[in-house]
């Protein structure tokens, strides 16, 4: 059974109700423990209810700790962001935010879609994008189909210095966004592509622009690929995670 088929048996307020009962039971058994005594608190007395917070708090901090054993063991057993997001009832964005890293935990890395080849190192790719938050969800999708290291800068000029400087990786994929200050995707594309040192490496524009020109401008600037943007977050990372399993995993790379 994969991680898309995990079905909760219960609705989030019945599995609260019966979970604040069993812990409120609990704590009170461990508060009256570290008293070392059974007597019911007196009225007034605030050495109980200061013991029971202590016991409430770290209980609070076991829970956290079991919570991410139990996203690493879910995401090991083939379940993505999204279905540990759904478990604990937020966002897939919330459930990356709140435990980054599951897909990096071991040898075996898991993905929600599986990659078709294991690289003897970690894929290197640029990022140009001045949108915070469109570069936020590209690394989430990267992130989660295996090991990516993701430099971002936010415009053309910021790209070419990073390319250019001393014993700068090359990287194996770059990712392009087309409105940028300074210089934007448009004049960073032509540059690359009529550079011996650079033009070799695969350029896919990412961006939000359906206009023909756009599309037209980019591929006789020789781009290898054109993806618009899509609205919705999951074909976002959908359309994020086919263009690095097509460049990274099927496409034969040039050597450096």
């Amino acid at each position: 059974m994969s991680g898309k088929d995990f079905v909760l048996r219960t609705t989030p307020q019945e599995t609260a109700a019966i979970v604040d009962a069993r812990i409120s039971d609990l704590a009170h058994r461990l508060a009256r423990q570290l008293q070392e005594g059974t007597a019911p608190p007196e009225s007034g007395d605030a050495v109980y209810p200061l013991t029971l917070l202590h016991v409430l708090d770290q209980l609070q901090q076991a829970a956290e700790r079991l919570q991410r054993q139990a996203a690493t063991d879910a995401a090991r057993a083939g379940a993505g962001y999204p279905q540990i997001g759904a478990a604990c009832d937020m966002t897939r964005q919330g459930a990356r935010r709140r435990w980054p890293g599951l897909f990096h935990h071991s040898h075996e890395k898991p993905t929600e879609r599986p990659t078709m080849t294991t690289p003897a190192r970690p894929f290197d790719v640029l990022l140009v994008e001045d949108d915070i938050a469109d570069a936020m969800l590209i690394e989430e999708a990267l992130s989660e189909r295996g090991a990516r290291n993701l430099v971002q800068v936010t415009d053309g000029v910021a790209a070419l210095e990073h390319l250019r400087a001393p014993g700068a990786v090359r990287p194996d994929l770059i990712v392009l966004d087309l409105n940028m200050p300074r210089m934007n995707g448009h004049d960073l594309l032509k540059v690359l592509k009529s550079d011996e040192k650079l033009q070799a490496i695969p350029v896919v524009v990412l961006t939000t622009s359906t206009a023909p020109d756009d599309v037209t401008g980019a591929y006789t600037s020789h781009a290898n690929a054109y993806v618009t943007k899509p609205v919705n977050l999951d074909a976002f990372e959908q359309a994020v995670q086919s263009i690095d399993a097509f460049y990274l995993d099927t496409a034969t790379r040039p050597n450096p």
